[in-house]
């Protein structure tokens, strides 16, 4: 009989596959792991490509027609005012970009070609050209695919930055999200050129007069009217007219002012009129047409039941006559409101200004001119008859405008560009086709300005300060300079007033803004 045989295991060969089953389980989790950290999913992968043509040009300018004497660019009154800006260069450059399968192309384009490189490299690089020190350069950028109200959607865009040494460098790609505006400085920031402006032609607008009508005098470039305001740390709504309209149905717009608020009240009649379906709806309510000679105009929107209007106050104080001697002369009574003050009130929106007739010349170098009570000073510093104006304009909004009903702003001094003299003395800026650059500007901020911060802060009534001087000195190319009038004449020329369209639309742009954001 056969002995059957037992099965079992030593210790030995258990030991052993123990070993090898536990070697194995550990080494299939080691090779998983490694499967898992070190291999991208799909969903994890973002591609980023670019297609790249880029040309980056200059324009090489004379600096004699370009420069500006520093006593011309300030408030427009010869004593040399004006503004430390950020500096301005521009270059061109296109490019596509392709981010996820997405897309954009974002135009940078300016008009001072004159000759042009093609570059190519890695997009992680710089790109730099170098510009010799007599070119003029300018900061310019256009956006695409920007919604009508101008804020920035979550695509990608490109911005293209220069240094005061000439050198351009090309960032990376990066998002640009909407820029919040609190404690935003609106008067720091730049000119980005924009085909889609101007908001409103010379054919779509039967009220630009012709002091301002640079396109019907004969001007043929049309860029002065492309640039668009971009300040450093926000972003404004670009200006919407059914949305003005809106904002003051049933309400009285007043400007009060010089002719240089006539300039921005003109201004903002035609960017109003974009949002109106049928223009006879508007009309001036005493059938006025618009000249320098008159002063005093309501146009009436019928289909808002609003008003815009515009008086003539060029000191916001009362122009007088006294006797001194044996004559009776001109004098300006700093102590009393302007007689026509009646007019503004109840008016719901309220932008005043005063600067351009505070000069050497208009003023009669303050001998005889200014007068308190029955005393005519003999002599007296236009500074402190300024602040004694401006004290006197502020009682009078404490004690007859109600700030519950009415928003009172205060524009600021709109620089002149008079180069070579005055507007009296064959001072001229007609070669002027392009914003300046920061170089040909002094740093000295405006003391008018200065004068009228202090005074607002000193008032009961909440007032805003429109501040649109630092970003109007740049704009020597927006006078109407010989184009002021329809028989030129380069012995006469206008560096003090605006083209319309033009600059003062981005003054509009502003006081949109700060009426949007109340």
């Amino acid at each position: 009989m056969e002995r059957q045989r037992s099965f079992s295991f030593k210790p030995t060969r258990l030991l052993v596959f123990s070993f090898t089953i536990f070697s194995s389980i550990l080494f299939l989790s080691t090779f998983t792991t490694w499967l898992t950290n070190y291999t991208p999913s799909i969903h994890q992968q973002i591609h980023l490509h670019f297609n790249t043509s880029s040309s980056i040009s200059t324009s090489t300018t004379n600096t004699s027609s370009s420069s500006v004497s520093s006593s011309s660019i300030g408030d427009g009154d010869g004593d040399g005012d004006s503004v430390a800006l950020p500096p301005l260069f521009v270059h061109s450059l296109t490019e596509n970009f392709t981010v996820s399968g997405v897309k954009i192309s974002t135009l940078i384009d300016n008009r001072l070609s004159r000759t042009q490189e093609s570059l190519s490299g890695s997009k992680s690089e710089p790109v730099r050209h170098h510009v010799g020190a007599s070119n003029v350069n300018f900061t310019a950028m256009q956006e695409y695919g920007t919604s009508p109200e101008r804020a920035p959607s979550n695509e990608q865009k490109k911005i293209v930055t220069g240094g005061l040494d000439g050198n351009t460098q090309v960032p990376v790609l990066k998002k640009i999200e909407q820029k919040g505006v609190e404690g935003c400085d609106l008067a720091k920031g730049y000119w980005v050129f924009d085909e889609s402006y101007a908001l409103y032609s010379k054919d779509s607008c039967p009220f630009i007069d012709e002091g301002f009508d640079c396109v019907g005098n004969g001007r043929l470039d049309r860029d002065y009217s492309k640039w668009r305001w971009q300040p450093k740390d926000c972003d404004i709504p670009r200006f919407n007219a059914t949305k003005m309209l809106e904002l003051i149905r049933g309400k009285r717009l007043v400007f009060v002012g010089d002719s240089i608020n006539r300039n921005q009240w003109e201004s903002m009649l035609c960017m109003l009129l974009g949002g109106i379906k049928d223009p006879s709806r508007v009309h001036e309510t005493h059938g006025r047409k618009i000249t320098k000679e008159k002063g005093n105009y309501s146009f009436r929107f019928l289909d808002y039941q609003c008003t815009v209007e515009y008086y003539v106050s060029h000191f916001l104080v009362h122009e007088s006559k006294a006797r001194v001697g044996q004559k009776r002369r001109p004098t300006l009574r700093i102590d009393a409101i302007d007689h026509g003050s009646s007019r503004w009130k109840g008016a719901d929106v309220l932008v005043f200004n005063t600067a351009h007739w505070w000069s050497h010349y208009k003023t009669k170098a303050g001998i005889y001119f200014y007068q308190e009570g029955n005393l005519v000073h003999p002599q007296l510093n236009v500074s402190t008859a300024f602040r004694k104006a401006l004290t006197t304009w502020s009682s009078w909004v404490d004690r007859h405008i109600n700030h519950r009903k009415t928003r009172v702003f205060f524009r600021s001094s709109a620089p002149s560009h008079f180069s070579g003299g005055d507007w009296n003395s064959g001072g001229h800026c007609t070669e002027a086709t392009l914003p300046l650059n920061e170089t040909l500007l002094s740093t000295t901020y405006p003391e008018k300005n200065i004068i009228v911060e202090q005074i607002i802060e000193q008032m009961k009534t909440p007032v805003t300060l429109l501040n649109v001087t630092s970003l109007s000195a740049y704009r020597i190319d927006g006078h109407p300079s010989i184009y002021g009038r329809k028989t030129r004449s380069s012995r006469i020329q206008d560096c003090s007033h605006w083209c319309l369209p033009g600059v003062p639309d981005t003054w509009n742009e502003l006081l949109y803004f700060h009426l949007q954001s109340r």
